[in-house]
Order: structure tokens, then C-alpha cells, then sequence
């Protein structure tokens, strides 16, 4: 079957003696390996105090560009993956590519931007310089860095608040500096841990399509940890279904990226496509395989 933009192939552990995978194992295949924005071969954590298995056996594949949410019950490791990818955390086994690079490679040459549920911007320094600090402490000259920055504002609708402080915005405003922040060094890959989490509803919608909008005009790829289905469904070209711990990749649903380019006539969010694509995921995290939507169809 294939996302939108993204063609893909689901292995199940039923291909295992012919796909090499072990079992239980699921891999998503972008649509060239070369291309690919995260590669995660056999990936496992398993946190030495308390002898905690985190992440058993992750195999997944982002192409260049693609919107990739993670869910799954709390405490499945949906974090843990994301900071692995960052080179926040080691993985017990397994490997971590990031555009062909190791993971601490892509860090150093800053291939990533990370957002978290909270901004975390500085509260001494104005919109403008927060989006700056990460050019700053790379030694970009001002000139370059102060360009940029205002692009970025520009980009993020922030323009007229650039010589604010974070405290005089809005939660949502202060989202979009840290993802304005987060792309400051031109990055080829987001990585964002329910960046949204923390906002009211009617916010939170706003800032999902700026994420997509943000994202399309950068061409970079994103992996997005959610605990709403509705909000996996509408931002991504594929959701990634875990288990409880220890993590597992169970199952991958192709939602065909549903929030971009949306028909202005017509509510994303109440059409029956919509609809089918979260009872596709709500069914993948029961593990239900029955009547209905059911993952690894397609939902364009």
C-alpha cells in the first residue's frame, strides 16, 4: 500500500524468514534507502537501574520529507525512540542512521531541530534572540543570524513580536518560536515530543496546520510524538502504532497526510476519510484486525 507522496511497504514477522527481520519485528520502507531521513535497524533500550526493557527490536524507515507520528500507550517508549534518534539516549542495540550519518554525527552537524511540550525559550532574551541562540552558539556571524531569524518570524507569523520576551506571548505563540528556534540552522529533520500537548483545543488545531505549513515550505521530514489519535491522523503520511513496554512496533497505518492541502470548502477533521483513519489507528492500538478500517490500508 502507499501513503501519500510516500510509497511504503509493511513487513510482517509472517515475511521474516525472507525480509531477514526477526520476529514480531514490523519495518517500514521508505521509497529509497539512500533518501532516507531516520533508518532504525533492531533498535532496543533497556535502562540498567531497575533492569527496565524501554524498546524491543524497533526497525523503521522515514523518508526525506514525511510526516511520521508515533502513539501508543503511556510509558511505551514513544520518547525514549525520539531522544535515540536525537542521540539523547544510547540504545542498548540495534542502530541509528539520520540522513546516512551516525546519530551523534547528525547531532554535531545539527541535521535535527527538537521541540518539546514545552517551549523552553529563555525568558532574558526577546523572540528574536531565542531563535538566534542556536546560531549564536555555532559562531554564526550577527548578520547571518539576525537575517535568518527574521525569516523564520516571518515564516512562523511572529514578525511583529520579535523584540518581545516570552512572557508577554501566548502559549501557542511561544510553540511557534521554539519550532521557529528548532529550524534555525536549517535542519532536514523536526524531531517533536507532543509539542502541542499543553495547549486548548481550538490552539492546538491552529498550530498543527502551521507545523504543516511550516514544514512544507522547509521540505523537512518530521517524527512527532502524540497521544491523540485525531491529532496523528490529521498531521501525518503514516502513524506508527506501539505496544505497551516493552515498545514494539505493532503495527504502521498509511493516513495519507490529510492535513495538507486541505479542500478549503471542506472540514478536514469531519470528513468520512478522516473518520475511517482514526478507527484504522484506534483499531491498530486494540489490536483489533477485524471488520472495518483496519492499518495498512490506504486512506487518501
Amino acid at each position: 500500500m502507499t501513503a501519500k507522496q510516500h510509497p511504503v511497504t509493511t513487513a510482517f514477522d509472517t515475511t521474516a524468514s525472507e525480509t531477514g527481520e526477526s520476529s514480531g519485528a514490523v519495518r517500514a520502507e521508505g521509497t529509497a534507502e539512500a533518501a532516507a531521513a531516520v533508518d532504525l535497524v533492531h533498535v532496543g533500550k533497556v535502562f540498567a537501574a531497575g533492569a527496565v526493557t524501554a524498546l524491543s527490536d524497533i526497525s523503521l524507515t522515514i523518508a526525506a520529507g514525511e510526516f511520521v507520528s508515533l502513539i501508543g500507550p503511556s510509558g511505551c517508549g514513544k520518547s525514549t525512540l525520539l531522544r535515540i534518534v536525537a542521540d539523547l539516549e544510547q540504545p542498548s542495540s540495534g542502530s541509528v542512521t539520520v540522513h546516512g550519518k551516525s546519530a551523534e554525527r547528525a547531532r554535531k552537524d545539527q541535521d535535527y531541530g527538537i521541540a518539546f511540550q514545552q517551549a523552553g525559550l529563555l525568558d532574558w532574551r526577546t523572540v528574536a534572540a531565542n531563535v538566534e541562540l542556536p546560531m549564536e552558539l555555532h559562531r554564526v556571524p550577527k548578520a547571518e543570524r539576525r537575517a535568518r531569524s527574521a525569516e523564520l518570524l516571518e515564516m512562523a507569523g511572529l514578525t511583529d513580536f520579535a523584540k518581545r520576551y516570552p512572557a508577554e506571548l501566548s502559549g501557542g505563540m511561544q510553540q511557534r518560536v521554539a519550532i521557529a528556534r528548532a529550524l534555525a540552522r536549517k535542519p532536514s529533520l523536526l524531531l517533536m515530543d507532543e509539542p502541542f500537548g499543553a495547549l486548548d483545543e481550538m490552539t492546538r488545531e491552529r498550530m498543527q496546520a502551521e507545523l504543516l505549513r511550516i514544514a512544507g515550505e522547509t521540505g523537512a521530514a518530521v517524527l512527532f510524538v502524540t497521544h491523540s489519535i485525531p491529532e496523528a491522523v490529521f498531521l501525518s503520511d503514516r502513524v506508527v502504532v506501539m505496544s505497551a513496554r516493552p515498545g514494539r512496533v505493532t503495527d504502521i497505518v498509511p493516513t495519507g497526510g490529510q492535513g495538507r492541502d486541505p479542500d478549503p470548502d471542506q472540514d478536514v477533521r469531519s470528513s468520512p476519510v478522516f473518520f475511517d483513519a482514526v478507527a484504522a489507528v484506534r483499531a491498530a492500538l486494540r489490536g483489533d484486525h477485524g471488520d472495518g478500517p483496519v492499518a495498512g490500508r490506504d486512506l487518501r
